[in-house]
């Protein structure tokens, strides 16, 4: 590997370049980085602190470092509201000079997955997306780096188990879901689960029309009286489904929600009645560190973010979440320019960027991101590190962390993957697989 590259001089002169009204596809300076954002529509609420955390992370190092080595990163958002249709037009806006595309809905990253052996852009979905993409022999353009959904579901599981999945035998698990390809996400896993370790799942989806009014779905969970409740929520679904939980008083300590259903906002709603619930997460807020530090410094009280201060969003889990998702997006970049001796790095030299993090904790805490995001690092066949979760709770008024680091058993899930991603790309021939790719 090259290493040319010395640390950039500071310069806060430089503005940071951060495009919001529409694509920058004529832009020429810098690393152009578009996202397809959702700061309007039912799930406004989780997507604007997300957009605010990606953004603000690449505003401070164009602020504090003059961009990365030395070139400035150009943060381009596109605008889809979620929704599928909006998300293949923005796609299709943004990709001239796109060193990537972070589609964010699972819906979109699905339309956009057969687009990118064709146009060559690697698309990075951090912790969504289909599981399967972690074959890198099969989905060469696509990463979903730290934990994929499976992931989630298992350590869920293990949380609830005590980390052993055989006293789930006889057990009643319902899966509160979105009816959309996000919220069915996890249902192959589990059901494999389910058969395995003898517990009863009961599937409850919750349509994209009802994620308001829940009463039915929580009318169904009294009936069926689970041992627990996991939930696979976004957006309006997840203010939903806590203030029914709340209503029917259903026990929050039997609760669980994967890393997007663990938004700071939405128990707030509910406050001490929230008391309990868990949420899986691969990051942990740390206002404290030196990295919010400096995002305080150069971007918040520069008055250069987007952020609600007033309603606690720099300490939310979102939206340091969104700085953690910027951050694993930079660190590949930066292995492509160190790699192929340049500044500006195309798509492809960023694929491969991609599938060479390696965020351990030393370089977390170099980083100044140190206990923030769960350490893992990508290869040619492993493009999503499995760096494993901790489980928040929400102790009435913010969500803490309550576990040592939990893995899902690489044994039980590489095999899903392998199948699914043979699945998809017979489906879809011919497809293209790398065949060298063993490490």
């Amino acid at each position: 590997m090259k290493h040319w590259i010395r640390k950039a001089a500071v310069s806060t002169a430089l503005v940071a370049t951060v495009m919001l009204t529409g694509p920058a596809s004529a832009q020429g300076d810098g690393i152009y980085v578009p996202n397809l954002s959702y700061r309007t529509g039912p799930f406004a609420s989780t997507g604007t602190p997300l957009m605010n955390g990606q953004r603000d992370y690449i505003t401070m190092l164009n602020e504090r470092d003059g961009g990365l080595n030395g070139t400035k990163l150009v943060y381009d958002e596109c605008e889809t509201g979620y929704n599928t249709e909006k998300g293949v037009e923005c796609y299709e806006k943004t990709k001239a000079n796109a060193v990537v595309t972070q589609p964010w809905s699972t819906g979109i990253t699905l339309q956009v997955l057969p687009k990118s052996n064709v146009d060559n852009i690697p698309i990075l979905a951090p912790g969504y997306g289909f599981s399967a993409m972690a074959d890198g022999k099969v989905f060469q353009w696509a990463y979903n780096p730290p934990s994929s959904y499976w992931d989630g579901a298992y350590m869920i599981l293990q949380d609830i188990s005590g980390g052993d999945l055989t006293t789930l035998n006889g057990k009643k698990i319902a899966f509160l879901h979105l009816d959309h390809p996000f919220g069915k996400e996890p249902l192959p896993l589990l059901e494999k689960l389910s058969a395995e370790h003898g517990f009863e799942l009961v599937p409850i989806p919750v349509g994209l029309t009802e994620m308001q009014n829940q009463s039915a779905q929580w009318l169904q969970i009294r009936r069926e009286r689970p041992d627990n409740v996991i939930m696979w929520g976004w957006g309006a679904m997840n203010a939903g489904a806590m203030t029914e939980a709340a209503k029917t008083k259903y026990p929050m300590d039997q609760f669980y929600g994967v890393w997007w259903s663990g938004h700071d906002g939405d128990l707030k709603l509910i406050g001490e009645q929230g008391k309990g619930y868990r949420s899986i997460s691969w990051s942990v807020p740390n206002s404290e560190s030196s990295l919010m530090q400096d995002i305080k410094k150069h971007v918040i009280d520069a008055g250069k973010s987007q952020i609600n201060q007033g309603e606690g969003e720099f300490d939310s889990v979102f939206y340091q979440r969104g700085v953690m998702i910027s951050l694993m997006l930079v660190e590949g970049i930066r292995a492509a320019q160190e790699e192929f001796d340049t500044q500006n790095p195309d798509a492809e030299q960023v694929r491969w960027g991609l599938e060479n993090i390696t965020l351990d904790e030393a370089r977390l805490a170099e980083l100044g991101a140190e206990g923030m995001l769960v350490p893992f690092s990508t290869s040619c066949a492993d493009h999503t590190g499995h760096g494993g979760g901790w489980i928040l709770e929400w102790d009435g008024s913010k969500f803490v962390k309550a576990s040592d680091l939990l893995k899902a058993d690489r044994d039980v899930i590489r095999p899903l993957e392998e199948e699914k991603a043979k699945e998809y790309a017979e489906a879809n021939a011919p497809w293209p697989v790398n065949e060298e790719c063993s490490m």
